[in-house]
Protein backbone atom coordinates (compact mmCIF):
# COMPACT_ATOMS: atom_id res chain seq x y z
CA UNK A 1 0.00 0.00 0.00
CA UNK A 2 1.17 3.54 -0.65
CA UNK A 3 2.33 5.48 2.36
CA UNK A 4 3.61 8.92 3.23
CA UNK A 5 6.32 9.47 5.77
CA UNK A 6 6.18 12.98 7.20
CA UNK A 7 8.32 14.33 10.00
CA UNK A 8 6.49 15.63 13.08
CA UNK A 9 8.26 17.92 15.52
CA UNK A 10 7.27 17.67 19.18
CA UNK A 11 8.29 20.63 21.31
CA UNK A 12 9.25 19.98 24.93
CA UNK A 13 6.86 22.70 26.09
CA UNK A 14 4.04 24.81 24.76
CA UNK A 15 4.57 28.50 24.21
CA UNK A 16 5.76 31.41 22.11
CA UNK A 17 9.42 30.31 22.11
CA UNK A 18 8.38 27.87 19.36
CA UNK A 19 6.91 30.48 16.99
CA UNK A 20 9.84 30.91 14.60
CA UNK A 21 10.37 27.15 14.29
CA UNK A 22 6.64 26.59 13.68
CA UNK A 23 6.69 29.13 10.84
CA UNK A 24 9.78 27.49 9.36
CA UNK A 25 8.13 24.04 9.47
CA UNK A 26 4.88 25.38 8.00
CA UNK A 27 6.68 27.17 5.16
CA UNK A 28 8.65 24.05 4.27
CA UNK A 29 5.56 21.82 4.20
CA UNK A 30 3.50 24.40 2.29
CA UNK A 31 6.24 24.41 -0.34
CA UNK A 32 6.38 20.60 -0.50
CA UNK A 33 2.59 20.22 -0.83
CA UNK A 34 2.06 23.38 -2.90
CA UNK A 35 -0.39 24.69 -0.30
CA UNK A 36 -1.31 28.30 -0.90
CA UNK A 37 -3.67 29.03 2.03
CA UNK A 38 -2.33 29.49 5.56
CA UNK A 39 -4.45 30.48 8.57
CA UNK A 40 -2.77 31.67 11.74
CA UNK A 41 -4.22 32.63 15.10
CA UNK A 42 -2.99 35.89 16.57
CA UNK A 43 -4.12 37.87 19.60
CA UNK A 44 -2.11 41.11 19.42
CA UNK A 45 -1.03 40.56 15.82
CA UNK A 46 2.62 39.87 16.64
CA UNK A 47 2.44 36.22 15.54
CA UNK A 48 0.25 37.14 12.57
CA UNK A 49 2.82 39.68 11.40
CA UNK A 50 5.65 37.15 11.71
CA UNK A 51 3.58 34.68 9.68
CA UNK A 52 2.67 37.21 6.98
CA UNK A 53 6.36 37.99 6.54
CA UNK A 54 7.67 34.40 6.82
CA UNK A 55 5.02 33.02 4.46
CA UNK A 56 5.05 35.83 1.89
CA UNK A 57 3.78 34.67 -1.47
CA UNK A 58 1.05 32.54 0.12
CA UNK A 59 -2.44 33.64 1.08
CA UNK A 60 -2.06 34.25 4.81
CA UNK A 61 -5.18 34.86 6.87
CA UNK A 62 -4.61 36.11 10.40
CA UNK A 63 -7.52 35.19 12.69
CA UNK A 64 -7.91 37.42 15.73
CA UNK A 65 -9.97 37.15 18.88
CA UNK A 66 -13.45 38.51 18.42
CA UNK A 67 -14.14 42.06 19.49
CA UNK A 68 -15.60 41.91 22.97
CA UNK A 69 -12.97 39.49 24.21
CA UNK A 70 -11.72 39.90 26.91
CA UNK A 71 -14.33 42.60 27.64
CA UNK A 72 -17.06 44.65 25.92
CA UNK A 73 -15.87 46.63 22.90
CA UNK A 74 -12.26 45.53 23.41
CA UNK A 75 -10.07 44.36 20.54
CA UNK A 76 -6.66 42.92 21.40
CA UNK A 77 -5.21 43.29 17.90
CA UNK A 78 -2.70 46.16 18.07
CA UNK A 79 -3.40 48.73 15.36
CA UNK A 80 0.24 48.99 14.21
CA UNK A 81 0.35 45.18 13.79
CA UNK A 82 -2.91 45.30 11.81
CA UNK A 83 -1.42 47.84 9.41
CA UNK A 84 1.84 45.90 9.09
CA UNK A 85 0.03 42.59 8.42
CA UNK A 86 -1.98 44.20 5.65
CA UNK A 87 1.15 45.88 4.24
CA UNK A 88 2.88 42.46 4.20
CA UNK A 89 0.04 41.04 2.10
CA UNK A 90 -1.86 39.24 4.86
CA UNK A 91 -5.58 39.36 5.49
CA UNK A 92 -7.25 39.77 8.86
CA UNK A 93 -10.38 37.97 10.05
CA UNK A 94 -12.17 39.04 13.21
CA UNK A 95 -15.39 37.18 13.96
CA UNK A 96 -17.15 35.02 16.52
CA UNK A 97 -15.15 32.02 17.70
CA UNK A 98 -16.50 28.86 16.12
CA UNK A 99 -16.06 26.82 19.31
CA UNK A 100 -16.98 29.38 21.93
CA UNK A 101 -19.47 31.95 20.69
CA UNK A 102 -23.10 31.75 21.67
CA UNK A 103 -22.46 28.50 23.56
CA UNK A 104 -20.15 30.39 25.89
CA UNK A 105 -22.94 32.90 26.57
CA UNK A 106 -25.26 30.01 27.54
CA UNK A 107 -22.61 28.59 29.90
CA UNK A 108 -21.96 31.96 31.52
CA UNK A 109 -25.66 32.70 32.00
CA UNK A 110 -27.11 29.26 32.71
CA UNK A 111 -24.10 27.31 33.94
CA UNK A 112 -24.33 24.52 31.38
CA UNK A 113 -21.99 23.60 28.54
CA UNK A 114 -23.12 23.54 24.92
CA UNK A 115 -21.86 21.29 22.14
CA UNK A 116 -19.36 23.79 20.71
CA UNK A 117 -17.46 24.05 23.99
CA UNK A 118 -17.62 20.27 24.49
CA UNK A 119 -16.02 19.82 21.06
CA UNK A 120 -13.35 22.36 22.08
CA UNK A 121 -12.59 20.39 25.26
CA UNK A 122 -12.28 17.17 23.24
CA UNK A 123 -9.88 18.79 20.75
CA UNK A 124 -7.77 20.16 23.62
CA UNK A 125 -6.84 16.58 24.54
CA UNK A 126 -4.42 16.93 21.61
CA UNK A 127 -3.30 20.36 22.86
CA UNK A 128 -4.67 23.90 22.91
CA UNK A 129 -2.97 24.67 19.61
CA UNK A 130 -4.72 21.74 17.90
CA UNK A 131 -8.09 23.06 19.03
CA UNK A 132 -7.16 26.53 17.81
CA UNK A 133 -6.05 25.22 14.40
CA UNK A 134 -9.34 23.41 13.83
CA UNK A 135 -11.36 26.38 15.05
CA UNK A 136 -9.65 29.05 12.94
CA UNK A 137 -9.89 26.81 9.88
CA UNK A 138 -13.67 26.67 10.23
CA UNK A 139 -13.86 30.41 10.91
CA UNK A 140 -11.79 31.26 7.82
CA UNK A 141 -13.79 28.87 5.63
CA UNK A 142 -17.06 30.37 6.85
CA UNK A 143 -15.78 33.86 6.00
CA UNK A 144 -14.79 32.72 2.49
CA UNK A 145 -11.07 33.38 3.14
CA UNK A 146 -10.07 29.78 2.47
CA UNK A 147 -11.80 27.17 0.31
CA UNK A 148 -13.67 24.36 2.04
CA UNK A 149 -12.53 20.96 0.79
CA UNK A 150 -8.96 22.09 0.08
CA UNK A 151 -5.79 21.38 2.03
CA UNK A 152 -4.55 24.33 4.06
CA UNK A 153 -2.04 24.80 6.85
CA UNK A 154 -3.34 26.08 10.18
CA UNK A 155 -1.07 27.55 12.84
CA UNK A 156 -2.13 28.03 16.45
CA UNK A 157 -0.76 28.17 19.92
CA UNK A 158 -1.26 27.89 23.63
CA UNK A 159 -1.78 31.50 24.68
CA UNK A 160 0.77 33.73 22.98
CA UNK A 161 2.87 32.79 19.97
CA UNK A 162 2.58 29.61 17.91
CA UNK A 163 3.45 26.05 18.87
CA UNK A 164 1.24 23.94 16.59
CA UNK A 165 0.89 23.53 12.82
CA UNK A 166 -1.44 21.12 11.05
CA UNK A 167 -2.29 20.29 7.46
CA UNK A 168 -6.09 20.30 7.38
CA UNK A 169 -8.74 19.69 4.74
CA UNK A 170 -10.92 22.70 5.46
CA UNK A 171 -14.66 22.60 6.14
CA UNK A 172 -17.38 25.08 7.04
CA UNK A 173 -18.94 25.09 10.51
CA UNK A 174 -22.12 23.40 9.32
CA UNK A 175 -19.91 20.61 7.93
CA UNK A 176 -17.50 20.55 10.89
CA UNK A 177 -17.26 16.76 10.95
CA UNK A 178 -15.98 16.80 7.37
CA UNK A 179 -12.88 18.71 8.55
CA UNK A 180 -9.85 16.42 8.42
CA UNK A 181 -6.53 16.80 10.19
CA UNK A 182 -4.30 15.26 7.55
CA UNK A 183 -0.87 15.89 9.08
CA UNK A 184 0.48 17.03 12.42
CA UNK A 185 3.54 19.07 11.48
CA UNK A 186 4.44 20.15 15.00
CA UNK A 187 2.90 20.50 18.45
CA UNK A 188 3.95 20.53 22.08
CA UNK A 189 4.50 17.12 23.61
CA UNK A 190 3.37 18.50 26.96
CA UNK A 191 0.97 21.33 27.77
CA UNK A 192 -1.15 22.58 30.65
Amino acid sequence: MPEHIVQTVYFDAAGPQNTDRVLEIAASRAQALNIRHIVVASTTGATGLKAARALAGREVTVVTHSTGFPGPNQQELVEENRAAILAAGGRILTCQHALGGIGRAVRRKLGTYQIDEIIAFALRTFGQGTKVCCEITVMAADAGYIPAGEEIIAIGGSGRGADTALVIRAANAQDFFDLRVLEILCKPRAWN
